[in-house]
């Protein structure tokens, strides 16, 4: 993305969220700008990573989920299921009940894993959509600013004073879109936390 040299400001849509900071000179600005811009593709980096994570954890869950199932719906056939020329072996059902039955337990358990893993990969998510503002932090005894995603001087809200960080996307933008990923993330966590029962017996 290009970087934009003037400083228009650009005030946020909806009524309810917080205003912006004033309107910083052009100098504070032209400091400010990149230090964003690079924090922005840090924490964007950060959200495409965790994503990877969550994906790779979800698809894991539906295979051992798949595999849970098969297992405990052929322990249940295993009564009436016919066996062919292994019928004949002595306690044959009852070993491959106890057989299916090690199985669930290990599904189970690798189930349990993969959404550890989701919610772990959930936490990243939430933490980079919360560190997308860039802030000024000036040293004591020193001239020079600098720029942390930390907030220090509660005056300086990070944004810019509402002034586009690329093009006219401003930071408020970013965020809207960050939070926006986060939800559905959240929203498909919460479901499949609802589907997530007692052991099946």
């Amino acid at each position: 993305m290009e970087d934009c040299a003037a400083t228009p400001v650009r005030r946020p849509a909806d009524p309810s969220s917080p205003s912006p900071t004033p309107t910083p000179s052009p100098l504070s600005l032209r400091q400010w700008r990149p230090a964003a811009q690079r924090n922005l593709r840090n924490q964007w980096s950060r959200l495409l990573a965790a994503k990877t994570r969550w994906l790779d954890a979800a698809a894991s869950g539906r295979s051992h989920a798949a595999t849970l199932v098969n297992a405990y719906l052929s322990r249940s056939y295993m009564p009436g299921m016919d066996l062919g020329v292994l019928k004949g072996m002595p306690r044959i059902r009852d070993r491959a009940s106890a057989k299916l039955t090690h199985k669930e337990v290990q599904c189970r358990e690798m189930l349990l894993s993969a959404y550890k893993e989701m919610v772990c990969a959930m936490s990243d998510l939430v933490k980079a959509s919360h560190a997308m503002r860039c802030f000024s932090k000036v040293s004591s005894g020193s001239p020079l600013v600098r720029f942390t995603d930390r907030q220090d001087d509660l005056n300086d809200l990070g944004d810019g004073g509402g002034a586009p960080v690329y093009r006219w996307i401003s930071m408020l933008e970013f965020e809207n879109l960050a939070k926006e990923l986060v939800e559905m993330f959240v929203s498909e966590l919460r479901l499949k936390t609802d589907c997530l029962g007692p052991p099946v017996n």
